[in-house]
């Protein structure tokens, strides 16, 4: 039975993680750290709730003491984890750009948090979720970003996953710590807060109110299918090289943010008009795509979930859960 410690289990990304290793791995024993930030919700694990394969801290992996616990076996005489997934960490670019405090904070200084406890108890396998935004971002003819690309963050949350990505690999080289990073692509699926542009446009055309598009939409993303990333992680988790990266894509799913809004316009039924263009956000990358050509030639994965159907599945998923993101709204 392995013991592993997701991080920020209680978001987006996290949420549907701890739901894909249930369903593939019921023997494991999952302890999920969460903070409960806006953008995180406890009720969509509640089925797990006072299980003995699963138990919830509500916490910040910025609280040295508490994670001191957590690895001593001393919180609430739980397992020491012996493989930590972390996925916490301050996600939102305009946010970023209002205050890089929390930002870096969480993603710099929590992940080093997390780091040293990992050392310090046994050299705890570590994996660590990034964000293909490290590497800046591509003009419409140059080759999508791969696990080479030089980092050229160009917003305060790309530069806190930068630096974080930077220490976590320092502790592989500087202490022999057992880590691997992903660095993905743009996810969209269930349980995703509504201001991401896929969870807020159908979010906001279920109330009848329209979609706000930045600039022209002309801006584009690789999206990738929550799952497929689920699929992806544990692969690297269990089979992937001590030390290496893995740049994790959606396959030929680059869409221009106007034809996402599109995409789902026609999945809902609803008419062209509710787009509404809006001032463009300063520093605004153009393009994201990835390469996951190193992912599928070392350990087997591809997507598999096209985009079309992602957007499908996403569609009906909100239209029957009103009630969790309308309290997330609310709240």
């Amino acid at each position: 039975m392995r013991k592993i410690l997701i991080t920020g289990g209680a978001g987006f990304i996290g949420v549907n993680f701890v739901h894909y290793w249930k369903q593939q791995h019921p023997e494991d024993f999952i302890i999920n750290l969460d903070a409960l930030t806006y953008a995180g919700n406890r009720q969509s694990q509640a089925e797990y709730e006072g299980r003995d394969f699963y138990y919830f801290v509500h916490g910040n992996i910025c609280d040295e003491q508490l994670l001191h616990e957590i690895f001593t076996g001393v919180y609430e005489c739980l397992p020491k984890p012996d493989i930590i997934v972390h996925f916490a960490a301050e996600t939102h670019v305009d946010r970023s750009i209002d205050d890089a405090y929390p930002f870096v904070k969480t993603n710099v200084l929590g992940t080093q948090n997390l780091l040293e406890m990992a050392r310090q108890f046994g050299k705890i396998r570590f994996h660590h979720v990034s964000t293909d935004e490290v590497f800046g971002h591509l003009g419409p003819n140059d080759p999508p970003f791969c696990e080479s690309t030089p980092y050229a963050p160009r917003s305060p949350y790309a530069a806190s996953k930068a630096g974080s990505d930077h220490l976590v690999r320092s502790y592989h080289q500087t202490y022999g710590l057992p880590v691997t990073i992903s660095n993905c692509s743009n996810n969209y699926g269930p349980y995703q807060f509504p201001e991401k542009l896929i969870s807020l446009a159908i979010t906001n055309l279920l109330q009848g109110k329209k979609v706000p598009i930045y600039g022209q939409g002309n801006n584009i993303r690789d999206w990738l299918f929550v799952d497929d990333h689920s699929r992806a992680l544990e692969k690297i988790i269990l089979e992937g090289t001590i030390g290496e990266t893995y740049c994790v894509g959606g396959g030929g799913a680059e869409r221009t943010n106007l034809e996402v809004v599109q995409t789902i316009i026609k999945a809902m039924g609803k008419e062209k008009e509710m787009i509404e263009l809006v001032r463009d956000r300063p520093g605004h990358d153009f393009r994201y795509a990835i390469d996951h050509s190193k992912i599928t030639r070392e350990l087997g994965w591809k997507p598999s979930v096209d985009f079309e159907e992602g957007i499908r599945r996403t569609v009906e998923w909100y239209r029957n859960h009103e009630g969790w993101w309308g309290e997330m709204i609310e709240n």
